[in-house]
């Protein structure tokens, strides 16, 4: 009997093990990488208002540039692979400097400063990535646990800074390697993500949530026009992604660091000069939140998903920092609310189709993207963004942001390709 018991103790003593350990380990890198995200969170938000408040700032976007290029060339960074180098250090256990940490967050407040179009989402797994890379590193934890803990920074970062736990946690398990989660994940993220979402709430960082009007009721017209939609969403979304890779090769090929970034904020500057003087403003600098506000009531400027696409590929091409997510979010709900008008959807409703679409379009990550509009919409029209995000999944092909995100299963049969994103 008593070695029964035994044998039963040293069955489950793995699983105790597992989840004591964690549980330390993950609420830890969520109080710690949390906090750096609330400390990003407010400085983004004051470097966006005082761009707001003194135009003159934009004139600085070039001198922003070789500042943000020099800063990494010294810490030994120049050339990094972003957002990619934390989708290689949880796939092959790629080392992650804790530079980068720094680097993300002052190039990107310089960034938002000067009124460069990017978000902050794509440099918050950035900036948790590296920083629960380095604290493994401090901890000794061995090759797959060092894994581990780079998967808790991304999602407490995303939660911190976003204000949507959920889906944090499934974007960081399957973003890497979409078609298989990394399920040995799930507690230590959901955990590290609960804890970061409580500490910024706690310090006054409000939660994304939006008021969609006119959601229809389920029958079969309004479907219908929502896979149309999703679909054209689709295309965005892969014109979103060619546009972002299609302009840094540019630049690398014509143009060398430092004057490409330079040469890109004097090309930014123009832009927002010329489209000032035509009469429009400055919408398509910085993250622009409030455009995505304006687009999900209803309101929006036909061309804004173009003009979007376009400083956003001149911003983060040539080397600017900061995320391409809230630029897609802007560009699908721009485009959402324009072309879900035309097709007879509701315009606050069609720009939540057309923002849930393209980040899923962009991102590769239907699931994520059902509960991103479960977070930001609330539950009223779940199976309608369901139905989005799987049309946007199947259309948008094989294109994505992260040039090493691996697509193991095709998306026309169940078939194992293991390719990177185009």
């Amino acid at each position: 009997m008593a070695n029964l018991i035994r044998s039963r103790i040293d069955r489950i003593r793995p699983y105790f093990i597992t989840f004591f350990k964690w549980g330390v380990f993950a609420a830890f890198i969520g109080f710690t990488v949390g906090g750096v995200g609330v400390l990003f969170y407010y400085g983004t938000n004051i470097a966006a208002q005082l761009f707001a408040r003194f135009s003159w700032l934009i004139l600085l976007l070039p001198i922003a540039g070789a500042v943000i290029y020099f800063l990494y060339k010294l810490l030994g960074q120049a050339g990094g692979k972003g957002t990619n180098l934390i989708l290689l250090a949880v796939r092959q256990g790629e080392k992650v400097s804790i530079r980068h940490a720094p680097l993300i967050f002052i190039g990107t407040l310089l960034t938002h400063l000067c009124g460069g179009s990017s978000g902050r989402e794509g440099a918050a797994l950035q900036l948790g990535g590296s920083m629960s890379a380095w604290l493994g590193r401090r901890l000794r934890l061995d090759d797959k646990d060092g894994r581990l803990i780079t998967l808790c920074g991304m999602s407490a970062a995303f939660s911190a800074i976003f204000g949507t736990p959920v889906t944090a946690v499934v974007f960081s398990m399957e973003v890497i390697s979409v078609g298989v989660m990394y399920y040995s994940a799930a507690l230590p993220c959901v955990t590290s993500s609960i804890v970061a979402y409580a500490l910024a709430v706690r310090l006054g960082v409000r939660p994304a949530a939006f008021q969609l009007f006119g959601l229809p009721e389920i029958a079969l017209v309004p479907a219908l026009q929502v896979v149309l939609l999703a679909a054209l969403c689709a295309g965005v979304s892969i014109l979103f992604c060619v546009c972002i890779h299609g302009a840094g090769k540019f630049y690398r090929r014509y143009i060398p660091q430092p004057f490409r970034i330079i040469a890109a904020g004097l090309i930014i500057l123009a832009f927002t000069l010329l489209i000032e003087s035509l009469g429009g403003s400055r919408d398509y600098n910085g993250p622009g939140m409030e455009i995505i506000s304006n687009a999900l009531a209803g309101e929006v400027r036909p061309e804004a998903f173009l003009l979007k696409i376009l400083f956003t590929a001149l911003t983060l091409g040539a080397g600017f920092k900061g995320g391409e997510i809230v630029p897609a979010f802007f560009t699908g709900a721009t485009f959402g609310c324009a072309a879900g008008r035309l097709i007879g959807l509701p315009a606050s409703f069609g720009a939540g189709v057309g923002l849930v679409s393209v980040f899923c379009g962009v991102t590769n990550c239907p699931i994520a993207s059902v509960f991103l509009s479960l977070e930001l919409f609330g539950p009223a029209g779940l199976l309608y963004f369901m139905l989005a995000s799987a049309v946007s999944y199947l259309f948008s092909g094989y294109y994505g942001l992260y040039s090493e995100q691996k697509i193991l299963y095709s998306k026309l049969s169940p078939e194992f390709i293991n390719k990177k994103a185009d």
